[in-house]
């Protein structure tokens, strides 16, 4: 029996064995790609069931019928989520009344997405709809939210800035103690025990630091990593989404930290961070998009920083980036693979490079 009713229909999972694809020869076989073929690769870290707090959901409209889910294999259509052994129950659980909300709302008119994030405190909900609010639509968002206990609910038109509709609470996640107010639909980790799997290997992998030692991040979003890194180190963080790079700022200014942690806005694909502004890091730690990390690769290796903590996603852009590495002398002296993408091809992986 499948792990899931939707599996074979639903296009979020494109395995039913929780050991295929191996994810550990996955990483094995991107750094063979970079010329690192003798890498040991710890024993792969992997996620419970029903532990993720972050989910992109499609909508759909069908008459008086709503599909609320995810895209289903290689369509647009959306299959209609009714359970998920990935998902947390809280957030499952507020699929149903989502459904009668959205059925009710002369904003949504055919298509919409929802992205919702499980805080601290609950769930913060954004929705992306494609016609303007009318007044009544405003009234039933509020009345959803007091009804589900939602700290925020905010709505996006046509790609637009997100505005908050309902605020009943601040919405609040801890990183290291430290209290962060994230932006609607902000990028986590898919889940706690992934970020926890996450921030001890790349605490693990930074040399020792002395109380002045710098530490440059780099993709830093609302402090995920940040926090983690100032118990141990100054921290020079570079973000290019305003509103994360806002958070944190505000969250480390509250936690009494703005001499420690320094947080810049920074497009690091149109502008990235030159050697001579590098120079002086006792260690970088990046987290670049799916993608990889662009020209900020080949910077980052001119600047023969002392060691390099990598975290990636996606094999691909880590085999390429890690080869530029290798080719300016790095070793690589750990590499730890972290199944937070349970019966999915991808694989969390954080790198630790060294250079003597």
């Amino acid at each position: 029996m499948a792990h899931c009713i939707h599996y074979g229909v639903c296009g979020g999972c494109v395995s039913d064995d929780p050991d295929a694809p191996d994810k550990r020869a996955l990483l094995r076989e991107a750094l063979a790609r970079a010329g690192y073929g003798d890498a040991a690769v710890a024993p792969l870290a992997r996620v419970p069931w029903h532990s993720r707090r972050r989910v992109d959901l499609a909508a759909r409209r069908h008459g008086a019928e709503i599909s609320l889910g995810l895209h289903r294999a290689r369509s647009p259509e959306v299959a209609d989520m009714r359970e998920c052994a990935l998902l947390r129950p809280e957030l499952l659980g507020l699929l149903p009344p989502l459904r009668a909300l959205l059925r009710g709302l002369q904003a949504f008119r055919r298509a919409a997405e929802l992205a919702a994030n499980w805080l601290d405190n609950g769930a913060d909900i954004l929705l992306r709809l494609d016609a303007p609010l009318t007044p009544p639509d405003r009234a039933r968002l509020v009345e959803f939210a007091k009804a589900q206990a939602i700290p925020r609910l905010s709505v996006s038109l046509a790609g637009g800035e997100a505005e908050p509709i309902a605020i009943l609470a601040t919405p609040v996640l801890r990183f290291a103690g430290v209290a962060v107010s994230p932006p609607p639909g902000a990028f986590l980790q898919a889940c706690p025990e992934g970020e926890t799997a996450i921030t001890a290997a790349i605490l693990a992998g930074l040399p020792e630091m002395r109380p002045r030692s710098r530490i440059v991040e780099l993709y830093s979003g609302c402090g995920t990593f940040t926090f983690p890194l100032a118990q141990i180190a100054r921290v020079e963080a570079y973000e290019a989404g305003a509103a994360a790079a806002a958070a944190a700022e505000r969250a480390a200014r509250g936690a009494g930290l703005a001499g420690r942690v320094s947080v810049k806005r920074r497009d690091l694909r149109r502008q990235p961070l030159l050697p001579r502004e590098l120079r002086g890091a006792a260690a970088v730690v990046l987290d670049p998009p799916f993608a990889g990390s662009g020209p900020q690769i080949h910077h980052l290796a001119a600047a023969q920083i002392p060691s390099i903590v990598y975290v990636s996603c996606n094999p691909a852009a880590l085999a390429r980036e890690a080869a530029v590495l290798r080719q300016a002398g790095y070793t690589l002296a750990s590499a730890t693979p972290i199944d937070q993408f349970l019966y999915s091809e991808n694989v969390e992986s954080v790198l630790n490079f060294t250079k003597s």
